[in-house]
């Protein structure tokens, strides 16, 4: 179940009632006349059902809603009541199936801004890696893995391209554009720093004989297919709300640690290691992209899309 709150003007209060009662996804209904200070109007909350959002978002942003007053979706962990139960049973569809679209666009929103946080959590994420290829530890590379927020942006950018939202696009392609060049120059500062100490040891830069890491930088079909499943897995895990799946996809691609190899083979010197290492990025991020697409355009075949895609806000 999804809490939902609108602000309504006093005049379209009754006809977003309407729409409400009349959808048999809707449970405990309840208004505050006036409780809205600003903009001014009425609050009118109500449970509904996740696979009944979609529909009652959709008919309540016809009444303009989103632009009078306002929208807001929260997730309910646990709804004890017999009128949600029935809720759920009447609303067609299963709430794990169903995509609510503008949700969907909201936190893809939020999770590719460029921002401090991200940027920081990529370049340590780009850190780790290198140091996993330093010390050949895959533990540190699969720790690297979790770090990287990559995941966010490139579900933003497959969101964008499948639903046309040129904002939700640029936003995605401006924090990869600008993220991994930017880890990448930090890494590079990093690796330089460690060979001028020293302080791996001698043999720290020699990756000819570091085995446990060399699938970073191998690129090949076996990295697509990777890449690919990965997408579907996180698309599918963000879009029906089942999160914890998305750890799961952060261990499988090796977009951060390619990128954190190719800083490392580029300053020992292993030119064709480097290349691989960016080959191997690159198919990374289009097969997570592509397969995030395929999961989106095949789901949004199924279920209605969004009438009208609201701007990305920073509420």
């Amino acid at each position: 179940m999804l809490h939902l709150r609108a602000v309504c003007p006093p005049d379209k209060t009754a006809e977003a009632l309407d729409i409400l009662r009349a959808h048999a996804g809707t449970a405990h209904l309840i208004v505050h006349r006036g409780a809205a200070v600003e903009p001014a109007g009425d609050l009118v909350e109500a449970d509904i059902a996740r696979e009944a959002t979609d529909e009652i978002v959709d008919a309540l942003c016809a009444l303009d809603l989103d632009h009078t007053g306002g929208i807001t979706l929260e997730s309910l962990d646990t709804a004890l009541s017999d009128a949600a139960d029935q809720a759920e049973e009447k609303a067609p569809g299963e709430a794990a199936d169903a995509v609510v679209w503008q949700e969907l666009i909201g936190r893809t929103g939020e999770e590719s801004r460029l921002n401090v946080t991200f940027l920081a959590f990529l370049t340590i994420a780009c850190l780790l890696a290198a140091v996993g290829v330093l010390t050949d530890s895959s533990v540190t590379i699969v720790g690297a893995m979790v770090v990287g927020p990559e995941f966010g942006p490139l579900a933003a950018l497959a969101v964008g391209l499948v639903l046309r939202h040129r904002q939700l696009i640029r936003q995605a392609a401006a924090a990869l554009g600008a993220g991994f060049p930017l880890a990448m120059v930090v890494t590079l500062g990093g690796a330089l720093l460690v060979r001028a100490t020293d302080v791996f040891g001698e043999k720290a830069f020699e990756l000819q004989q570091h085995n446990e890491v060399d699938f970073v930088f191998s690129v090949g079909a076996p990295s697509l297919v990777v890449a690919m499943l990965a997408g579907a897995a996180g698309m599918l895990a963000m879009t029906s709300a089942k999160s914890a799946a998305l750890v799961g996809v952060f261990i499988s691609v090796t977009t951060v640690p390619a990128a954190g190899y190719a800083v490392v083979a580029a300053v020992a010197g292993e030119w064709s290691r480097c290349l691989q290492s960016v080959g191997q990025l690159l198919v990374n991020l289009l097969g997570i992209v592509a397969a995030a697409a395929i999961v989106l355009i095949v789901r949004r075949n199924g279920q209605r899309s969004p009438v009208g895609m609201r701007p990305l806000s920073r509420g």
